[in-house]
């Protein structure tokens, strides 16, 4: 599952272009933080949880884990405070049975997702992030977006739908799950949510035609046309101001940074076409068959590259820190925890043997430990 790569475990010193001898001993510095850290101490844990059932679901979002027990008749939904002692649990609901579930917060509300076997979303319920009481449901995915909400029918898919869809993008009330506008699509399309907004999507259609939309109205606040690319679940990627797609090219491919909303290309980077994106503590973090790197998403310069780094696995989940994990030892029992940051990547601790199904809640790791119970580690810092 995690590839060993090198035998020291711990990520190789992230290469930068110096510029002074002060960059150069900063840089020797960080290497030696770095290599010395093949036995790091193992993260202090914020507190263990209860048991969980064996065959629960770990969910993230925002600063809450949600587990969900599919063996409870009717399906028990539960959200724990991830930053609280004792991990006490906040409350418990029954679900409607489904195969999977995904949850996002919005605003005061919690919006989860009920998925079908090929993960398809057949409806979201939106719920009070305080208490679980549920508030209204709709039979499609729906999206936060700033102050708002938008519902799409994603397309199906025998791998991962992601932000595919077609049909119609709909702006919804998020009081009542009202539609309060609807914009069809003659095609399929990317839906991308505009972060630091108060509330805007791109829709990008496969003929090129990219639109951004104001979620309370449905008015166009932006529009251009795109030259031909693999549009995917995972591109474009929006980070910062900017729209970055992955075009492919003669040998490869090719990084293009749009601006928003005029959607004019400002910056071009060559990459390998393997090449996968997505945003990162303020920064564009790619990963090739054998790197990691990020890019400054103004002008796309390089702003640090880490040699191995492709070896580490990205825990999935919310917030701005996202932990990357690999083996400490060679039975993969025991995990190394690396945060990537706008200086690279940082070893913060080693889990113990036997840990598993991890997300991130905010600045906490959420596990299954070995002992089947919910457990959380502090990765801040």
């Amino acid at each position: 599952m995690i590839e060993l790569g090198a035998d020291r475990g711990a990520p190789e010193p992230p290469r930068r272009r110096p510029t002074s001898r002060r960059w150069r001993v900063a840089g020797a510095l960080l290497a030696c933080a770095l290599l010395g850290a093949a036995a790091p101490p193992a993260p202090l844990p914020v507190s263990s949880g209860p048991p969980l059932p064996p065959r629960a679901a770990l969910l993230a979002a925002g600063t809450l884990v949600l587990t969900v027990d599919p063996d409870a008749d009717p399906p028990v939904l539960t959200a724990y405070d991830a930053d609280a002692p004792r991990l006490p649990a906040r409350w418990r609901v029954p679900v409607t049975p489904a195969a999977g579930w995904s949850a996002e917060p919005a605003g005061e509300l919690l919006l989860v997702a009920e998925r079908d076997p090929v993960r398809q979303v057949v409806a979201t319920t939106a719920r009070s992030a305080r208490t679980g009481e549920p508030r209204w449901r709709r039979d499609d995915r729906v999206y936060a977006a700033g102050d708002g909400a938008v519902a799409v029918t994603e397309v199906r898919s025998v791998t991962d739908p992601g932000r595919r869809v077609e049909g119609a993008v709909r702006g919804v009330d998020v009081t009542d799950g009202a539609t309060r506008w609807s914009v069809p699509l003659p095609s399929t399309a990317v839906l991308a949510v505009l972060p630091g907004t108060p509330g805007r999507v791109l829709v990008l259609r496969d003929d090129g035609l990219a639109r951004v939309y104001d979620v309370r109205d449905g008015t166009v606040r932006g529009e251009g046309r795109l030259p031909p690319a693999d549009y995917a679940p995972d591109n474009p990627q929006v980070v910062g101001a900017y729209v970055v797609l992955r075009h492919p090219v003669a040998g490869g491919a090719e990084l293009v940074g749009y601006d928003l909303p005029g959607l004019v290309p400002r910056w071009r980077v060559p990459v390998d076409r393997e090449t996968t994106v997505q945003p990162c503590a303020g920064l564009l973090c790619g990963q090739d068959g054998r790197d990691r790197w990020a890019l400054v998403p103004a002008g796309g310069a390089r702003a640090w590259t880490w040699p191995g780094g492709a070896g580490w696995r990205a825990v999935p989940g919310s917030g701005d820190v996202r932990p990357l994990l690999r083996a400490a030892d060679r039975d993969g029992r025991r995990h190394l925890v690396s945060t990537v940051g706008p200086h690279g990547p940082r070893v913060v601790g080693v889990l113990p043997a036997g840990v598993r199904d991890c997300r991130a809640a905010g600045a906490v790791l959420m596990c299954r430990d070995a002992d089947g119970r919910l457990a959380a580690w502090s990765i801040r810092g």
